[in-house]
């Protein structure tokens, strides 16, 4: 994995430039305790655990987590949101796609958002079946973006490629994954069942998402060196008061957090 550096820069800002809120995590994860029949010694691991917004409900309920990152600043602004790191939740400074665990360690391995960062996916896909309990979950989620913001993104982006050259910023853009993951994981035995765990709207003044994009909250935003996102920034400004008409103008749409669910058949 390769976004130390980047996670690192954004670590503090990273929540509040997301859609996933606490209070809809908490929903999230009663829909996974559910899908996995979740016992109190259900133990979970999230490679690419960042601020531990995923998984954080589960530990304030007392379920064994491990969460694996390679940015140490995003790990301590997962340990400020606990008063003292509970027995219950274990915090790995390293590379979240090298999985240094025995066998058979985990009732439930939980990805997020961090399968495009693994240099070699099938590697990767073979650890987890490695320290995966018989009978355990894999679970590949994302949240999806909301349309609205997606645009937004959209907008940004053509911007963006007037100062870099058109190839380069397709291919720094472009998710590379040569595998099919649910191909690979059904050849080894497993099956898979897709659901939306939640749906929700998700409202954003424009002036909140320019504020985002200002502060290089996305992996989009560090493409580009300081002065020529500069200047992008300053024409992204223009082109918003002129395209909303104002910066006041609320953006709403839905969002979803989606799970591919792999078991052993």
């Amino acid at each position: 994995m390769k976004k130390k550096v980047y996670y690192s820069k954004i670590a503090d800002i990273y929540d509040q430039t997301r859609w996933l809120t606490e209070p809809i995590a908490e929903e999230v994860a009663d829909f996974i305790l559910a899908l996995v029949k979740a016992t109190p010694k259900t133990t979970f691991l999230e490679p690419g655990v960042g601020t531990g917004l995923n998984v954080f409900p589960l530990v304030k309920r007392g379920y064994s987590v491990t969460g694996v990152d390679v940015s140490q600043e995003m790990l301590n602004q997962f340990r400020q949101k606990l008063p003292h790191i509970p027995p219950n939740l274990k915090l790995i400074y390293g590379d979240a796609s090298q999985l240094s665990f025995p066998e058979k360690s985990f009732d439930v391995v939980l990805t997020v958002h961090m399968l495009h960062a693994v240099s070699d996916l099938g590697i990767f896909l073979d650890e987890i079946d490695r320290v995966l309990k018989p009978k355990g979950f894999y679970l590949n989620a994302q949240w999806v973006t909301p349309p609205a913001r997606l645009e937004f993104e959209k907008h940004f982006k053509t911007i963006l490629s007037k100062y870099q050259e058109q190839q380069t910023l397709q291919q720094s853009l472009k998710t590379i994954n040569e595998i099919n993951v649910e191909e690979y994981l059904v050849n080894k035995g497993y099956q898979c069942n897709y659901w939306i765990a939640k749906e929700w709207t998700v409202s954003n003044q424009v002036q909140e998402l320019f504020h985002f994009y200002r502060s290089r909250a996305y992996g989009l935003c560090w493409l580009l060196p300081d002065e020529a996102f500069n200047l992008a920034i300053k024409e992204f400004e223009v082109f918003c008061h002129e395209y909303y008409g104002s910066l006041e103008v609320e953006l709403s749409s839905q969002a979803q957090f989606e799970i591919w669910a792999y078991t052993v058949k």
